[in-house]
């Protein structure tokens, strides 16, 4: 017995660590479950191929003059349609009953929902380098250079990170993940879609310019033209870093509360 209890007991992780941690945890789960990237890889893809080559002849003249329109746009959808895997996997454990257990650890309470929202870093940056790269592969050479590049990857990565609180939020509340997906997607697709990421706006009937003026995605989409191009909006920039703030402040602190209870 004097040789169990004889030492010093180590210190508990410390929330950033802990939240590292169950990050890892969420790599981890992509790296021995590969599926899971299908559609981190296919949608890029499918997008800017498809709709460069479907609209580009129609609205530009040729698929070349429409691609450095249609990128950002492709881009942003990319991201924020694979940024409700934070949500899913939230509520895939819950039903398990893995976060009965994580309760048991000597953690920071909200590690494990940290962590998962910061494990998805890796499918944005996926996703937008996908596009990215397939975009050079197609031509197009974004006039603001790698600074510019990375800036609007910077920018719409930091926007997806805050949105993915919501859909951790809606993995709290809904059933099933497949719900959490289908809710995600029948906001989202409406959202991208009336948006100025094939169009401009100013070739829509009034009323829908109105809805588009209004439409977050327009927002960030312009603000990620302007740093592809290498003219920077920074009235869109701060508009989109407000919005992000907005959901960060709504959502983390409801996930919270949720996780708290319902785990």
């Amino acid at each position: 017995m004097t040789a169990i209890i004889s030492g010093t007991r180590p210190e508990p992780p410390g929330a950033w660590t802990a939240t590292l941690a169950f990050g890892y945890r969420a790599i981890l789960k992509v790296r021995h479950v590969p599926e899971q990237l299908f559609d981190v890889i296919a949608i890029p893809v499918v997008f800017t191929l498809m709709f460069t080559y479907l609209f580009g002849g129609a609205l530009a003249g040729s698929p070349g003059r429409y691609l450095p329109f249609l990128l950002p746009g492709t881009l942003v959808m990319a991201v924020l349609l694979v940024s409700m895997y934070a949500g899913i996997g939230l509520n895939t454990d819950v039903a398990r009953g893995i976060t009965g257990r994580f309760r048991s650890l000597p953690i920071w309470r909200l590690a494990p929902v940290a962590g998962a929202v910061l494990g998805d870093l890796a499918r944005y940056l996926i996703a937008a380098g996908l596009v990215t790269a397939l975009g050079v592969i197609m031509g197009y050479r974004p006039p603001g250079g790698a600074v510019g590049t990375l800036a609007g990857i910077g920018l719409l990565v930091a926007f997806a990170l805050c949105l993915s609180w919501a859909w951790t939020a809606l993995g709290l509340v809904l059933r099933t993940g497949q719900a959490v997906m289908s809710t995600g997607t029948v906001v989202l697709f409406p959202l991208t879609l009336a948006s100025n990421v094939f169009v401009q706006p100013r070739t829509m009937p009034g009323w829908l310019q109105a809805v588009v003026r209004v439409n977050p995605v327009s927002h960030l989409v312009t603000a990620e033209r302007g740093l592809l191009a290498g003219h920077p909006a920074p009235g869109q920039i701060g508009w989109v870093l407000l919005a992000a703030a907005v959901l960060l402040a709504v959502f983390a602190p409801l996930t919270g509360y949720l996780y708290t209870r319902r785990a």
